[in-house]
């Protein structure tokens, strides 16, 4: 998979990348993510790249032709499945999405910035539009970020064991039941017993119980 973010502070996106599982992932082939400046594609030599808005009002928005220069130049070298705008107006980002996206071979990611981006450029470049939550941040650069972590821990070969992601909570609507480690006995407090018991087959029924009651306590919308 490779991902080109377009962002106007590629220096917030430089962490996330160089550390755990992210950047083992790149260093293994299984990833390429590039960042591209988009005041390098400025028209002018102030790399000026947001304006006013028409008809007045307060808050700067981000300039058509730097983004289309971008995101023409990207695609003139492959083909794109999709082109993302990360936007608190998008659609609410989940592990469906998260799955659908592994599944994607490159994708371009666009972080808005100030009011966000002439509406020409959601209309003819972006095929998607993602929101992390009700809120509004003072970049796309982080939102971006989390997307990437979200997606790239699928792809296979990414984490140590391969079914570690399929029992994260919400890949089946439910919430994570439940876990434990050693000790089994601390201070007191004692790990279920079904769990030490060594039958498979009764601690999976156990998970699954409890998967269900605490996605039935915490977030009983999942199971509707």
């Amino acid at each position: 998979m490779r991902i080109d973010i377009i962002t106007v502070l590629p220096e917030l996106l430089q962490s996330p990348f160089e550390a755990s599982i992210l950047k083992r992932a790149i260093e293994k082939g299984l990833v390429e993510v590039h960042t591209h400046n988009l005041r390098d594609y400025s028209t002018n030599n102030y790399k000026q790249i947001d304006d006013y808005q028409f008809g007045g009002g307060a808050g700067m928005v981000m300039m058509i032709e730097p983004i289309d220069k971008c995101i023409s130049e990207l695609k003139s070298e492959r083909d794109y499945d999709e082109i993302i705008y990360m936007t608190p107006d998008g659609k609410t980002f989940n592990q469906y999405a998260a799955n659908e996206l592994s599944l994607k071979e490159n994708i371009i990611i666009l972080c808005g910035h100030y009011k966000g981006v002439d509406q020409r450029v959601r209309d003819h470049f972006i095929t998607r539009e993602i929101s992390i939550g009700d809120f509004v941040l003072s970049g796309g650069e982080l939102a971006a970020a989390l997307v990437c972590d979200a997606v790239i821990r699928l792809i296979p070969g990414v984490l140590g064991n391969e079914t570690s992601a399929l029992t994260d909570s919400f890949q089946d609507n439910l919430l994570a039941p439940p876990i434990y480690t050693r000790p089994a006995e601390y201070k007191g407090w004692t790990v279920p017993e079904i769990l030490t018991s060594g039958n498979t087959g009764k601690i999976e029924e156990w998970r699954e119980d409890q998967a269900y009651k605490r996605t039935q306590e915490r977030r009983p919308d999942l199971l509707e």
